[in-house]
């Protein structure tokens, strides 16, 4: 495993079991930005990066009993976490790195990753993984429940230029990995960057 992986297992390990009760109200946040993914009855969508799994209730009410829902994460006590709340009803979880899925080519419509960008080692490389594994005029949403600024805040940081969510960067990043940038939303509320999969 690299040392990325290891870093990010730790890091979540650590607060897996108080994930929730640290965000008790993103739950609407998440229910809006998965709403924006235009997903129908159906559809086959990933939550790449699932963590406590809080996107896949909205997902599954979005696909319904039809649809297929798969959570990813790199973190076994994030997945656990997931299956205590009972989301594990709502998805699939599969233990994996989104860089390397098991899935085939154009397998899903869609994929909602919150927060995740911010946690990928080679974000080129793993968003062109992603765009691998959705079908031409799939969906990708990049979601976090606070803005960008209101994020740093958070965190006793700036926002530096180089933040690959800023629109200037995150535009080329995308488009150089398979994804045209539909819309882009960073305000204090929340975080929301759409793309369709090119092809």
């Amino acid at each position: 495993m690299s040392d990325d992986h290891t870093h990010v297992q730790e890091f979540f390990s650590a607060r897996a079991a108080g994930w929730d009760a640290r965000f008790p109200d993103d739950g609407p946040a998440y229910a809006a930005a998965v709403a924006e993914l235009g997903l129908r009855a159906g559809d086959r969508v990933l939550d790449a990066g699932c963590g406590t799994g809080r996107a896949l209730p909205p997902l599954r009410a979005a696909v319904g009993p039809t649809g297929v829902v798969l959570g990813a994460d790199l973190t076994p006590a994030m997945l656990e976490a997931a299956v205590r709340a009972g989301r594990h009803r709502d998805g699939q979880l599969l233990l994996t790195d989104v860089a390397a899925l098991p899935l085939r080519p154009d397998a899903l419509d869609a994929v909602f990753g919150a927060g995740l960008i911010a946690h990928l080692p080679q974000p080129s490389r793993d968003l062109r993984e992603l765009a691998r594994v959705v079908r031409p005029g799939g969906t990708l949403a990049l979601f976090h429940p606070i803005g960008r600024a209101a994020l740093a805040a958070r965190q006793g940081r700036r926002i530096t230029p180089a933040d690959l969510r800023a629109e200037p960067n995150l535009r080329p990043l995308l488009a150089g990995s398979g994804w045209r940038m539909t819309s882009y939303v960073d305000e204090d509320a929340r975080f929301l960057a759409l793309a369709v999969r090119e092809g």
